[in-house]
């Protein structure tokens, strides 16, 4: 089959539309244009064709993975989980799981995948108005796949502790009417994560 023309693609200036024998084939990215060398009137054999219509497809999944991770900032993990249940849900993409392993590794090396830094804006900003406790924000970062050394490091150099965030959830939720009683405003905080005793004495005071 000849190239006969590469054309910019209509929705997306990063990619480029190829046609061959005068029929839209597939689209590939700019950069995968430049490495792959296509040129229009070159002839392409059967497994070089299955080989480009595979980094179509690839290119394609690592857009759409760095149009999710750029809307808020994600894991390693999270984003891991992200692309197996596309290959799950989505069997018409191929995705295998060589294509998992180098899309999180392409992002990780621009630095849109970065655990570190994750980890310091999440602790920095989770609940930051309304308040959590270390435990639950512990808890959370431990479930999306951020080792427990960096938790703890990341813990250290913030400047968050129960007591103060205790303050900010005491003071939003004696808004309402079901946390007025003490007892129940105590219960919720136990179960939010911080301590009996600080919950306890948190509410008296602030009383």
């Amino acid at each position: 089959m000849e190239v006969t023309a590469i054309r910019p693609a209509v929705k997306n200036d990063h990619r480029a539309n190829i046609f061959l024998d005068g029929k839209f084939a597939f689209s590939l990215d700019i950069a995968q244009l430049a490495e792959l060398k296509l040129k229009v009137g070159q002839i392409l054999d059967e497994a070089q064709l299955a080989e480009l219509k595979r980094a179509s497809n690839f290119g394609k999944l690592y857009q759409r993975t760095l149009e999710w991770v750029l809307a808020r900032p994600r894991s390693v993990r999270e984003t891991y989980d992200y692309l197996r249940r596309k290959k799950f849900q989505k069997p018409e993409y191929g995705i295998i799981d060589t294509d998992i392993d180098l899309v999180i590794t392409r992002l990780s090396d621009k630095g849109y995948l970065n655990d570190q830094k994750f980890t310091e804006y999440y602790v920095e900003n989770r609940q930051q108005s309304k308040g959590i406790s270390i435990k639950k924000l512990r808890l959370e970062l431990i479930k999306k796949g951020i080792k427990s050394e960096l938790i703890e490091q990341t813990l250290m150099q913030a400047s968050r502790d129960d007591e103060k965030e205790i303050q900010k959830v005491i003071a939003k939720k004696r808004r309402l009417k079901t946390y007025q009683d003490d007892a129940k405003l105590i219960q919720y905080l136990v179960r939010q994560g911080f301590s009996y005793e600080l919950a306890k004495n948190s509410v008296l005071e602030m009383d």
